[in-house]
């Protein structure tokens, strides 16, 4: 049960704080496999590994034109939460979320976060999140950490990234001035 609370939070029976909340990031391709994955739940791999193929296997069978950008499916994670995606080309955007969190916020954070996947890699493909692996993370940690959004500006998320590439050639060229 949950109850609001005065401080916009909700809380549980127990009193203990209770906020909406991000269960799993993926990235998965056409063909099934992940791309991205990132769990803000304790969950084993070998469960990841289920769920991933099981969300999969959901949002697969959909059809992009008469079908809308949501789903659930009780069996993953239990009653309460969401399946919010995005296909985009090869590549299959999905956040599972709880109840408490918005369907259509959501859905546009998934088009922030390829909006600056875009920026950064100039139309973001598959292989980019492969060989870019680093950066890629780094930027999700900048959208939503802990199961929490952090930013859904795009001009905020792409001046972080570019301070921390201008840091990444300034010590680059620190540890390089002696050769």
């Amino acid at each position: 049960l949950k109850l609001w609370t005065p401080h916009g939070g909700a809380s549980l029976e127990s009193g203990a704080p209770f906020f909406p909340m991000i269960q799993c990031v993926l990235v998965v391709n056409n063909q099934g496999k992940p791309r991205l994955q990132r769990f803000y739940t304790d969950t084993t791999p070998q469960r990841q590994q289920e769920i991933t193929k099981d969300i999969y296997g959901v949002v697969s069978k959909r059809n992009d034109d008469t079908c809308c950008c949501f789903a659930e499916d009780d069996s993953l994670f239990g009653p309460g939460h969401k399946i919010v995606y995005r296909h985009f080309a090869t590549l299959y955007f999905i956040f599972v979320v709880d109840e408490a969190e918005s369907e259509l916020g959501i859905l546009d954070l998934i088009q922030v976060l390829v909006q600056v996947l875009d920026s950064c890699f100039e139309n973001v493909c598959e292989l980019d999140l492969i060989y870019h692996y680093d950066k890629v993370n780094y930027i999700l940690d900048e959208v939503v950490m802990a199961g929490m959004v952090l930013e859904t500006n795009v001009d905020s998320l792409l001046g972080a990234i570019n301070a921390t590439k201008k840091a990444e050639a300034e010590t680059t060229s620190f540890f390089s001035w002696g050769r």
